[in-house]
């Protein structure tokens, strides 16, 4: 693996000098007066070329969307500069637990409403690519887009995408990322990989569609298990945290070699995606003439729709030098650890295997954003949960969806609804129904909607799961009923919005390895406002503001009150020059925040420890030229102790245990080309 990687950063490399150097040769210019009037007044000619041929201004100029999978939606690519996490996987509402890379959660309560089979390792979901983030494009030219970023303590992170039209009915695309960071505290190294190739072909009679999307993800994280005594951070040889003994692991293996990705103690998953979408419609045949040119034309009708999606995935905690004193001492382990030196694993494979077939109609020709699709599938699933225990489950579901954009582009209507009908699921169902009205264009859109999902609770709290949990037992469905409601006016860059949260049977861990169910039915409200304001002519404001609350003694903590503000200088500065630069700062009530198990990689609820930390400040210098941006910042900046001389160690703390990043220094450049 480590051998890949070096070959294809050096290919890499070598694939950006040559598209630079071919963005460097000058275009051929050629003259707009070919032709000279004779003495007699005739026309001649000269020898060159005449004077009807003209340079093609769109030679260097690409037309390029993409529409996400399962979507009718096309967008255009995102230039912007001024908001740093739309390009780094890593959202501003979510916190790791001390390194790029590591377990991640999400200041915002997000209940987990996927219905059917599911695994339950979500803490490092918010890295990789997925079959929902899938983007297919359609672009005029090949383009690529490759981007390095360095950061304190050799972090790296590298995104390469590249995607062409081999012919009008034929795009396919290819993107690897990568992200390492050895980390700024002991057995914290991370490293994430992630390739995805995506290929769209519609044939030229228009009848006939293919969807093909290869995913291949592998999340390796070491787990130190928080540090034994954060205060020990303050009183450290030449101010290194690296120094801070850590709950769990065995120093003498730990190495910040950004090339070694050796997890001795941590983490290790791995998943490849397989899905293939194909289609078939039936309609009516049209032409349209223009001039002297017929196009022709194909409205579908009727369509007959199948989907195999193949999912291999791996779920394995090891620690292969465990010290049984740290196990007992720090985190009650309900298991046996023999002798210091012991190897601890869990590991489990899920093998997933899901045929779709649907069908679907089309009531107005013209309006190909209204459909109605309904389908039925068959799911095989096989469980690996030790070298000689394994089992198989299965599931039957249907499904409906109706969707409609109306012609004058006023109205969008979605309803959708899947219900499992037998297999190990069987009982599981999601209903979604959303309306949205565009009131003008001055005054925005409105949207609302209800979503209830019944859900079997993830596999990680079944019985039959091999990872560490004391109370093994069968739990009843999760039920959550969400109402939703978004206003947003694009004119005066205002957004507000709300979700309003029933919840009944809800499964949660509130220990290391002890799982719980909350038969109680509870609320919980949150209501977001975002809005940019204009404070002079290059200076703007930037707010995000979420308020949360939950009704009675629910077992969910979040902040109730949190809030990101960016305060920027920018503009259009010269001919090509775009800048942003300014102060980003995070803010969030101190709360009860979850606390970690490495061992189940889940995050836990708890009452012990509350947080009081400062609010988080970032410098940031960001700019583009044509194709090229760049990404300087300073970001940490709230660490600086003045009571310690002039020293950046004053660390915020969340969850227990786990301080987060000292002063931080990162620089990344993203270049595109149109080739």
């Amino acid at each position: 693996m480590i051998r890949f990687q070096k070959i294809f950063l050096v290919f890499i490399s070598l694939l950006a000098s040559h598209f630079a150097f071919a963005q460097g040769i000058p275009k051929q210019i050629t003259s707009s007066s070919m032709s000279s009037f004779s003495s007699q007044g005739g026309n001649q000619q000269k020898t060159k070329k005449d004077s009807l041929q003209h340079r093609d201004d769109l030679k260097d100029s690409i037309t390029i969307s993409y529409k996400y999978f399962d979507s009718s939606r096309s967008h255009s690519l995102d230039s912007s500069i001024n908001d740093f996490t739309k390009k780094l996987p890593l959202p501003y509402y979510y916190n790791h637990i001390g390194n790029y890379g590591s377990a991640a959660y999400s200041l915002l309560f997000q209940p987990n409403v996927k219905i059917g089979w599911d695994a339950g390792f979500h803490q490092f979901d918010v890295y990789n690519l997925s079959v929902e983030n899938t983007k297919f494009y359609q672009t005029t030219k090949p383009y690529s887009e490759l981007a390095y970023m360095i950061g304190n303590k050799a972090e790296q992170f590298v995104d390469f995408l590249h995607t062409q039209n081999r012919k009008t009915n034929f795009n396919f695309s290819f993107e690897y990322k990568f992200s390492n960071s050895p980390g700024l505290y002991r057995l914290q190294n991370a490293n994430h990989s992630n390739m995805r190739i995506t290929a769209h072909y519609k044939s030229h009679n228009k009848r006939y569609e293919l969807y093909f999307i290869m995913i291949n993800t592998a999340n390796n994280a070491s787990e130190n298990g928080g540090l034994k005594n954060v205060t020990q951070l303050y009183n450290l040889t030449f101010s290194d945290p690296y120094q801070a003994m850590s709950r769990l692991g065995y120093a003498g293996t730990q190495s910040r070699n950004p090339f070694n990705v050796t997890i001795n103690t941590g983490n290790a998953y791995f998943n490849n995606t397989l899905l293939i979408r194909h289609q078939y419609d039936f309609g009516q045949r049209d032409s349209l003439v223009l001039d002297t040119v017929t196009v022709p034309l194909f409205y579908p009708r009727f369509r007959i729709q199948h989907t195999l999606n193949y999912s291999n995935s791996i779920y394995n905690y090891r620690d292969i030098y465990a010290i049984d004193s740290l196990y007992t001492t720090y985190f009650n382990y309900p298991y046996t650890v023999s002798a210091t030196g012991d190897t601890v694993s869990f590991k489990e494979q899920w093998k997933v295997l899901t045929n779709e077939l649907s069908m679907i109609t089309f009531p107005e020709k013209n309006n190909q954003s209204q459909f109605l699709k309904i389908g039925a599938a068959l799911q095989n699933l096989k469980a690996e949960y030790s070298d000689t225990v394994s089992k198989t489950y299965y599931n039957l579901y249907g499904l409906a969806e109706y969707r409609n954009r109306t012609r004058n582009q006023k109205w969008d209507v979605e309803a959708a609804g899947k219900l499992y009908l037998n297999g190990t699921n069987a009982g599981d169902y999601a209903v979604l129904i959303s309306l949205k009205r565009e009131l003008s264009k001055k005054a925005g859109n409105l949207q609302i909607g209800f979503q209830n999902v019944n859900r079997t609770p993830s596999a990680i709290f079944s019985p039959e799961t091999i990872f560490p949990l004391k109370n093994r037992q069968s739990f009843n469905k999760e039920n959550t009923t969400n109402l939703f409601a978004l206003y947003e006016n694009p004119v005066q860059h205002f957004k507000l919005s709300g979700n309003y949260y029933l919840i009944g049977n809800y499964v949660y861990m509130d220990s290391f390895f002890t799982a719980r169910q909350e038969a109680t039915l509870f609320n919980f409200l949150r209501i977001s406002l975002e809005k940019k304001f204009r404070l002079a002519k290059n200076l703007n404001w930037y707010t995000e503001n979420h308020l949360q609350q939950t009704t009675g003694n629910a077992p969910v903590h979040v902040p109730l009150f949190f809030s990101r503000n960016r305060i920027a200088f920018e503009g259009n500065f010269y001919t090509n020059l775009f800048l942003s630069t300014g102060l980003e700062i995070k803010y969030y009530t101190n709360y009860q925040v979850d606390n970690y198990s490495p061992f189940t990689g889940q995050f836990f609820y708890q009452s012990v420890y509350t947080t009081a930390n400062r609010p988080t400040v970032d410098f940031f210098f960001h700019f583009r030229i044509k194709g090229f941006k760049c990404f300087s910042r300073i970001e940490n900046l709230q660490t600086l102790n003045t009571a310690d001389g002039f020293k950046f160690n004053h660390y915020n703390i969340a969850p227990q245990n786990y301080p987060a990043l000292g002063l931080w220094l990162r620089l990344g450049v993203w270049w595109s080309f149109v080739n």
